[in-house]
């Protein structure tokens, strides 16, 4: 396996360094994961890394309720979100030469949940919207990347269409979930 400049052939696959990648946007992370099924786990404890963190981080408002649900939350919408996305990109916006499944959307998406560990941060008084807006935003431009490269776009105006599609119809079932048990 060809290795990126900087990068320790020993050390490329741990989790750690998996993480750190994808929250640099290191478009070949997003390659590597894409074209490996067996990264499914590893992309599934970013997401509740991620999601422990936003709980964390909104604990005075939520409590332990709001850390559970935020985990479940976060599962549940990755899940939707790259079923969406990998529906949109696939059947309604494809490039000549897209070519991806559901698991490679889950892959990717996964590991872009990787800067939502900062969320934890969001404990701090007075940091709350900064720390989660931040987070929100580099995430975002996280899928982007995960979704250009899953998709084998070569337009990233076109993984933003995706992903903005994707995010938004999965925000409306999340909300329409969450609204139905509250």
């Amino acid at each position: 396996m060809e290795t990126s400049p900087g990068r320790d052939p020993e050390d490329g696959g741990s989790l750690q360094r998996r993480m750190l990648r994808a929250a640099m946007l290191d478009a070949d992370l997003y390659e590597e994961v894409e074209a490996d099924p067996s990264t499914i786990g590893q992309a599934t404890t970013v997401v509740v890394l991620s999601a422990v963190a936003a709980g964390v981080g909104n604990y005075d408002e939520g409590g332990l309720t709001g850390v559970g649900l935020g985990i479940v939350g976060a599962l549940i919408g990755w899940y939707v979100w790259a079923f969406l996305t990998y529906w949109i990109g696939t059947r309604l916006l494809p490039e000549p030469q897209t070519e991806a499944d559901h698991g490679e959307l889950l892959r990717t998406l996964g590991f872009a949940s990787a800067p939502g560990l900062l969320r934890v941060i969001a404990i701090v008084p007075g940091l709350q919207t900064l720390v989660l807006v931040g987070t929100g935003i580099w995430m975002l431009v996280s899928g982007v990347v995960a979704v250009r490269q899953a998709l084998d776009y070569t337009s990233t105006a076109r993984a933003v269409g995706v992903c903005v599609v994707g995010w938004f119809i999965q925000f409306l079932v999340i909300l329409i979930v969450y609204t139905a048990f509250l």
